[in-house]
């Protein structure tokens, strides 16, 4: 899909909102954490936690579209690691990373994991998650599946969130360490966590500086999300002009702009709260 044609799709999307174009659920099922729901409205499709949690958003007709801002900000991962053998995902939900990181970072083997069997139903049924040779999808707990997985990626993305928001899971020293002893030399973890407040620092942000100082990136996006790169050993260069003129590279193949991600992105430690920002 060219970058026009994603335009007049997002544009479609608006002018059904402004129209009064009504949500239409599509599908709900239950597992043995709850329900599921998926809706559309016009190029859309919402994947839900429950009745009101929505999880997942994508274009019906590009499985690995982007529609969040805290997703494609976790791209960026893309200008670190320019040659990734094998990724792993935790997480899944409708699947639009996994999609939009086999199309745009072009590693060779992804593994994905996904608690809910559910979810994996309806990401291939109803969000086009690709039967593609390089993914395996493994339904398990990330707790059972990380500890097994030492040196084993170069690419982390740590995205675990149920109906109530954040998992417990993803708050723990232990299984953050464990993640990031996941990571070969040279790797990087990417974490989607919720920003505590209006501090500019995330959940876990003490427990994340014992175990991986306060010199890692991170970037503060709308929904309230913040994402943190977290490199094996080291710190990751952040050289905005470079990272601006990789993203622009990008745009057309995506369909939008990474810039915004790259304004914000800063060293932890130089994290300015949302208040005082001027």
């Amino acid at each position: 899909m060219g970058i026009l044609d994603s335009f007049k799709q997002i544009g479609a999307w608006f002018s059904g909102r402004l129209a009064g174009e009504q949500e239409c659920e599509i599908a709900r099922l239950r597992d043995d954490f709850g329900l599921i729901r998926v809706s559309e409205m016009g190029e859309l499709r919402y994947l839900y936690f429950g009745e009101a949690t929505e999880q997942s958003c994508g274009l019906i007709d590009d499985p690995a579209w982007l529609e969040y801002d805290y997703t494609r900000a976790m791209l960026l991962a893309g200008f670190w690691l320019e040659d990734i053998d094998r990724a792993l995902a935790l997480g899944l939900g409708g699947g639009s990373l996994v999609s939009a990181v086999l199309a745009h970072l072009q590693p060779r083997r992804v593994t994905a994991v996904e608690l809910r069997p559910g979810v994996v139903e309806v990401a291939r049924r109803w969000f086009g998650l690709p039967y593609d040779p390089r993914l395996e999808v493994l339904i398990d707990s990330a707790e059972n599946v990380v500890p097994r997985e030492q040196a084993s990626a170069d690419l982390v993305l740590l995205d675990l969130y149920m109906e109530g928001g954040i998992t417990a899971l993803q708050l723990r020293m232990d299984f953050l360490e464990q993640c990031h002893q996941a990571l070969r030399p040279g790797g990087l973890m990417v974490v989607n966590q919720w920003q505590l407040g209006h501090t500019g620092k995330p959940y876990a942000a003490e427990r994340l500086q014992k175990l991986f100082g306060d010199r890692y990136l991170q970037a503060e996006v709308e929904e309230g999300n913040i994402i943190l790169f977290i490199p094996a050993a080291g710190e990751l260069p952040l050289d905005q002009a470079a990272m601006r003129r990789w993203a622009d590279s990008l745009e057309q193949q995506l369909g939008y702009s990474l810039r915004p991600y790259v304004e914000v992105l800063r060293r932890a430690e130089d994290a300015i709260p949302a208040d005082d920002c001027r």
